[in-house]
């Protein structure tokens, strides 16, 4: 391979991309064999070697889903169940090999795909000079459904398998693109953040990443078996076909499947508040052990790690009318019962005691406060408080919000410091984010960020040169980067918080 050559020449095959403003792309190169017919709710294949020559300039197919304003997919994207491909970004000059950012979409685990218009990785790639790859994984019905307990040749934790084939595939192949595999960082927001802090307490994923980033994760959301078993057998119901049937499940439709999902992903969090439908299992077995736990404990995959949330993480799904976050004050009682059930060894602190570290915090806003701190916060906080003891950790809360997302209440809410990290500040010519203003700080701080994010993958301390010196977690200064107009560090930021929720690991299991 020439230097900037479009063709590579790897083990997986020879994949020819394309140019777009000086950065070259390879779009839809499958990992796995399509996961359908017997393959279906079995553990991902590894694709064999290409034997013609693949011209991967066109995206692959997005796991079939219902449309979510919250999650544009590009312009007539293909759904299809057949969507285990993956994507890659290298700036021309490769005369080195450079570090690797794998990226794990979010979108609650039901939505989303590795080709979303914000996750072009072009400005990414042209100022940090690195990497990037854009992985799909199977979503709601099709990757998170355990039904070992329906079809006696099932898998669980299929799309946790899916992410480390992908790693594994980046591993042998990534080189011939230009990369280092020996300088690999996962990252992901959302439900991509959450499989990474997963895949942190999975220990076959040893040696397949030596960094990660996990932005708004629900690190604390893992489903037990028995109630992975109880959604299977309300999926199975909803899907009409009988458990004992196990070739007509697999004859199902997508657009079956997909329904199916939907009244599961509306059915679940109404009845249980709080309890995401589609979930990591911890099985004993790929997953051992919880990964709240396991990273609190300090026995996570010791890797350096850079985690945070946003300071309005809730006010999203307030907006989206949402049932994935319970902010009424019966949701909040409800799942505070259900916290009861869930972690029966512990003693939870009081309801009142709660209530005393958000005070300050108006009536009507109390139950999102609420809700990020149980669902993103605290379950970051308390990753970092043992995961720090044995590896540099790095921990951020991003509080920037235009002048728009203010006036709307959304704030700096979930998903809002993604277009910073990729460079991609505008949806469109409609995308009213910078409506009254903001656009010049919104440029600072994505600079800023990218500055961050990339020298982080290379293995450097995630600085930049126009702010301060980003210091690692420890027990004693607590140290965070709050990303704003202007960044600062402030020391033990969720000290009323942690005071309230306590020390103890509180799980959805």
């Amino acid at each position: 391979m020439t230097q900037n050559s479009l063709t590579v020449e790897a083990p997986a095959g020879n994949f020819t991309g394309r140019i777009d403003d000086d950065v070259l792309s390879w779009r839809g190169i499958r990992y796995a064999l399509a996961p359908t017919g017997e393959r279906r709710w079995r553990a991902p294949v590894a694709a064999p070697r290409l034997e013609t020559d693949y011209y991967a300039v066109e995206f692959g197919p997005v796991c079939p889903q219902k449309k979510a304003p919250a999650v544009p997919l590009p312009p007539g994207a293909v759904l299809d169940e057949d969507c285990l491909s993956l994507n890659v970004w290298a700036p021309q000059d490769r005369a080195t090999p450079l570090p690797v950012m794998v990226w794990v979409h979010g979108g609650a685990y039901t939505f989303g795909a590795s080709s979303q218009p914000l996750y072009d990785a072009t400005a990414l790639v042209k100022t940090g000079g690195i990497i990037v790859v854009t992985i799909n994984y199977r979503l709601g019905g099709f990757g998170f459904v355990d039904l070992t307990g329906v079809l006696p040749d099932a898998d669980n934790n299929l799309a946790l398998r899916d992410v480390l084939l992908a790693l594994r595939w980046v591993q042998d192949n990534i080189a011939a693109f230009g990369g280092d595999p020996g300088q690999v960082t996962v990252a992901g927001e959302s439900a991509g953040g959450g499989l990474v802090t997963t895949l942190l307490a999975t220990p076959s994923a040893q040696g397949l990443f030596h960094r990660a980033i996990a932005q708004s994760s629900p690190a604390s959301s893992v489903y037990g078996q028995e109630r992975s078993h109880a959604v299977a057998d309300l999926f199975v119901k909803q899907l009409g076909v009988a458990r004992t049937d196990s070739a007509t499940l697999r004859a199902v439709s997508p657009d079956t499947i997909v329904d199916a999902s939907m009244e599961v992903y509306s059915y679940v969090p109404e009845t249980d508040p709080g309890v995401l439908p589609f979930i990591p299992v911890i099985d004993g077995d790929l997953l051992p052990e919880s990964p709240d736990v396991v990273l609190h404990e300090g026995r996570g995959l010791a890797v350096p790690l850079l985690i945070g949330t946003n300071k309005d993480e809730a006010a999203l799904f307030k907006y989206m009318k949402s049932p994935l976050v319970p902010i009424s004050e019966q949701g909040l009682d409800t799942m505070y019962a259900n916290l009861h059930q869930d972690n029966p060894a512990m003693e939870l602190p009081s309801k009142e005691q709660v209530l005393d570290a958000y005070e300050d915090v108006r009536y009507k806003v109390l139950g999102m406060g609420i809700a990020r701190d149980l669902g993103f916060r605290m379950p970051t906080v308390w990753a970092v408080e043992g995961h720090s003891t044995i590896a540099e950790t790095y921990l951020y809360r991003f509080d920037y919000a235009t002048p728009f997302l203010r006036i709307i209440k959304l704030g700096a809410t979930h998903a809002t410091e993604l277009p910073y990290l990729w460079g991609n500040l505008s949806s469109g010519p409609k995308d009213p984010t910078f409506l009254l203003g903001g656009r010049r700080k919104g440029e600072a701080i994505s600079r800023r960020m990218q500055e961050r994010w990339t020298a982080f993958v290379k293995g450097q301390s995630p600085d930049c040169a126009q702010g301060p010196a980003w210091p690692v977690y420890d027990d004693q200064q607590r140290a965070t980067l709050v990303i704003d107009a202007t960044d600062t560090v402030v020391d033990d930021l969720d000290a009323e918080i942690r005071s309230a929720w306590g020390e103890q690991v509180i799980s959805f299991h």
